[in-house]
């Protein structure tokens, strides 16, 4: 089925397209993301590359038979008004899906992003054991960022897993819509999903602040009124993780600083020196065995360095402080190419790929590194 795995008749030996057997194949051959268009084969993401499969071509009424089975029926009523509808699914046996319905060339059309129901800890991720020091906070403001499928969803849901299993605190979810389904161990949880437990995301941390939580994960900071309401809710003693689009540490505190009018930039500035605790930008960068990808971090931890820098305006500075390891848990994306590489992981082309400052990482991979390695610390 993608390109020679699977033999066709192993899935399609029917008149009909069937969705649920598809997606089950899909799962179990690794596949991240599944596109589905009318006239056009089903599309599938598998570490990073887009494949096409040798199902014939989706007709209408395998649409429409695919609408019918997979839509909310709360949401039925949206398709013919809506250009765009998100939503997620699940599959017994199979899996989440987080799922985006939507219009190509006057046809509905299906973008459909796999979401495993286990949670993988942070070590199967092979993620730094230092992010884990960021869910020892009581407040403030933790981003994770990337590109979209970066995997930013699925490291907040290991860092919220491992919380649930080592404190006892109320975890409020805000999301759209909700991906990780989490069960309770020590915490409990509360998971709202927009249209259907609220309906925006300001007016969801607006009324989680009444609602007696420890921590408050936002599924994205998309605008500037999330933006205010999650530095309000980290100013207030409650620790807020949230996600935004961006490549790096210093881009993310640049992005929400221009998110506001000049005028309001420097009070700001202030709140995000005070509130925020750190960022965790990551890419996926494929294995060296070829098959799956692996996570390549930057982490920034707000030193008092670091919140001087923010005050002063000179956030620029902050790339100075990831690159020299000036505290532990910090980590530069070269230098995390770099143990990825040194561990194995991947090879040295896909770390210069990765790589915003291939120069750098050239020397890196050859020898020529004499920074600070705290990846183990």
């Amino acid at each position: 089925m993608f390109e020679s795995d699977i033999n066709n008749n192993e899935i399609v030996n029917v008149q009909r397209f069937d969705l649920q057997a598809f997606l089950k194949i899909s799962v179990s051959q690794g596949i991240s993301d599944i596109h589905i268009r009318i006239n056009t084969p089903p599309m599938v993401r598998r570490d990073g590359l887009i494949i096409k499969t040798k199902l014939p071509p989706i007709t209408i009424e395998d649409m429409e038979l695919i609408i019918k089975n997979i839509v909310p029926q709360n949401l039925q009523a949206k398709i013919d008004t809506s250009y765009d509808i998100d939503f997620s699914i699940e599959i017994p046996e199979v899996s989440r899906f987080r799922v985006n319905l939507l219009h190509d060339l006057g046809n509905l059309g299906f973008v459909m992003r796999v979401i495993p129901f286990e949670i993988p800890p942070i070590e199967k991720l092979y993620l730094p054991p230092s992010l884990l020091e960021f869910t020892k906070f009581n407040n403030g403001l933790i981003l994770i960022t990337g590109p979209t499928g970066s995997g930013k969803s699925t490291t907040l849901a290991s860092l919220l897993d491992y919380i649930n299993q080592n404190q006892q605190k109320h975890i409020i979810t805000i999301e759209d819509p909700i991906e990780f389904m989490h069960t309770n161990k020590k915490c409990v949880f509360t998971q709202r999903q927009l249209g259907t437990d609220t309906d925006s995301f300001p007016n969801g941390m607006k009324y989680a602040l009444r609602q007696d939580p420890d921590i408050i994960l936002i599924g994205e900071m998309r605008d500037r009124e999330t933006i205010i309401n999650a530095l309000k809710a980290a100013e207030t003693g409650h620790l807020v993780f949230s996600t935004l689009h961006t490549n790096d540490a210093v881009q993310t505190i640049n992005r929400i600083i221009n998110s506001f009018e000049p005028y309001e930039r420097e009070s700001i500035r202030a709140q995000i020196a005070e509130t925020l605790k750190g960022t965790v930008s990551q890419k996926l960068v494929r294995k060296a065995e070829g098959k799956g990808r692996v996570p390549a971090t930057e982490i920034l931890t707000v030193t008092p360095a670091a919140r001087d820098y923010i005050l002063r305006d000179e956030i620029n500075q902050i790339y100075d402080l990831i690159k020299t390891g000036s505290h532990s848990s910090m980590m530069s994306m070269n230098l995390s190419l770099h143990r990825l590489f040194k561990a194995g992981l991947i090879t040295k082309e896909a770390a210069l790929q990765a790589s915003d400052t291939p120069a750098e990482i050239q020397q890196m991979l050859s020898g020529a590194f004499h920074g600070t390695d705290t990846y183990n610390k």
